[in-house]
């Protein structure tokens, strides 16, 4: 897959690409790379202060070991809903959100993860709208909707509130959510969010 742009820094990489185990059942979604990491690195949610947030709190719940710039991910797939890098920090349009989001959903859809983990307001709203029936009875709070488990169709979602406005219980409060799901039979999601979503 190549980018439908390339308007980076220099010494940026162009794009971040989806990373990690492309069969696993749990698929983190960010950002963008100026926001959630990877710039540098070319791997998802590395380097600012949010991306490496996100991946410490996976490495605790044991789906990442290894280095940081570098991590080996475990039935985890971690990827954006805008995978380009912009020049000068600028976050994406709205047009440009809309040119990838085709490239999203086809990686979404190739992996078939069980469980939408979306971080931060804007992939937390992109993947509501897209991926369940829920949205319009939601309010995008996002204090109020990190770590609450919603239905949708052929997935559950699993909002995380940007780890750089955690209060004190977010961290401990999501970690738990994930020990939950994983000690559960998360894998009948599926059928249950189809018919319930």
């Amino acid at each position: 897959m190549r980018p439908p742009f390339e308007r980076q820094d220099a010494g940026n990489h162009p794009a971040v690409f989806g990373y990690g185990d492309a069969n696993a059942d749990f698929q983190v979604i960010g950002d963008h790379p100026g926001l959630h990491g990877g710039e540098t690195t070319g791997v998802p949610f590395t380097a600012t202060d949010a991306g490496i947030g996100v991946q410490n709190l996976f490495r605790d719940a044991g789906f990442v070991t290894g280095p940081q710039d570098s991590p080996r991910l475990e039935d985890l797939f971690a990827d954006y809903i805008h995978m380009c890098s912009l020049p000068d920090g600028r976050e994406p349009t709205p047009a440009e959100y809309a040119e990838l989001e085709r490239y999203f959903d086809a990686e979404l859809r190739a992996i078939n993860a069980h469980i939408l983990l979306p971080v931060g307001e804007r992939a937390t709203d992109h993947v509501l709208g897209q991926y369940t029936t829920q949205r319009g009875k939601l309010d995008l709070e996002m204090e109020t909707l990190h770590a609450s488990e919603i239905r949708g169709r052929g997935f559950m979602v699993v909002p995380i509130r940007n780890p750089t406005e955690w209060e004190e219980a977010d961290r401990e409060t999501i970690l738990e959510t994930l020990e939950s799901i994983l000690a559960s039979d998360y894998r009948q999601t599926k059928g249950v969010a189809t018919t319930v979503g």
